[in-house]
């Protein structure tokens, strides 16, 4: 990756991480895999918050 310059690296990162969190917050809302491996509790507090 020494081909990359710094200021693309911290872009790729960003859009990285920005993908991850939305892919997250997809999860929750559609009540997706992780969602489903939450205790019954988080579950429902994700639901109320969602």
């Amino acid at each position: 990756m020494k081909w990359i310059s710094k200021n693309k690296k911290a872009f790729l990162l960003l859009i990285v991480v920005v993908v991850v969190v939305l892919a997250g917050i997809l999860d929750i809302k559609y009540e997706g895999l992780f969602y489903q491996l939450l205790p019954t509790s988080v579950q429902t507090f994700l639901t109320d918050l969602f």
